[in-house]
């Protein structure tokens, strides 16, 4: 298999983790979205990241999908319950980490338009989400260890990686003061190697 990733995406540094948390070998292949040979458009019709390239030649698209297919092909390690409502909230964290990283993104964008086409109430709106969403993580996780039931999962590999996201492209943020317990959970997370291995460069 190959995955098709680039080293600064959020949602690429969470299949990477997940493939090295389930002992997967995936052939990592880095690419440019916006040089003119990308490969990418080849695989996925959306033209985004990650892709992940079957050895049959099939692909899947969509972080939650990939990681979806490498938790299940392997029982190392589950990321995700068999238990149904376990389940449930790990996607939900999913989704809510997701979600902010996804509003930040937008907010970014829009923050790189030229002055004269930015639209400042876009900024504002998408990082309300981002703010509401980290609190209401914060919140959630409080004094645990780890997101769901007190066990090691997907959920905490999604938030790690929106932190990771928001620590490079964000450092005005300042979200450690705000959120300790986030804090608190990503100090934990950088103790495993799928996780401190895969940290984003700074350029």
């Amino acid at each position: 298999m190959k995955l098709l990733y680039s080293l600064t995406s959020p949602y690429a540094r969470k299949v990477r983790v997940v493939a090295a948390e389930k002992r997967i070998d995936v052939e990592m292949i880095k690419v440019v979205l916006a040089d003119p040979d990308c490969p990418v458009n080849q695989y996925n019709p959306l033209g985004k990241i990650p892709v992940l390239i079957l050895v049959d030649g099939e692909t899947l698209f969509d972080s939650r999908v990939i990681v979806e297919y490498l938790d299940n092909r392997t029982p190392i390690s589950r990321l995700l319950p068999q238990d149904h409502n376990a389940r449930v909230w790990v996607r939900r964290w999913e989704a809510l980490a997701d979600g902010v990283c996804d509003a930040a993104v937008a907010a970014m964008q829009e923050s790189r338009r030229a002055a004269n086409l930015r639209d400042e109430a876009v900024i504002a709106k998408q990082m309300g989400k981002v703010e509401r969403g980290l609190q209401a993580l914060n919140d959630e996780l409080g004094d645990s260890k780890w997101c769901v039931d007190e066990m090691f999962s997907l959920a905490d590999i999604a938030l790690g990686c929106m932190l990771g996201w928001l620590d490079l492209r964000y450092k005005d943020l300042a979200w450690r003061k705000q959120y300790p317990s986030l804090a608190r959970h990503y100090d934990e997370m950088m103790k495993r190697p799928s996780f401190s291995e895969t940290v984003p460069p700074e350029n």
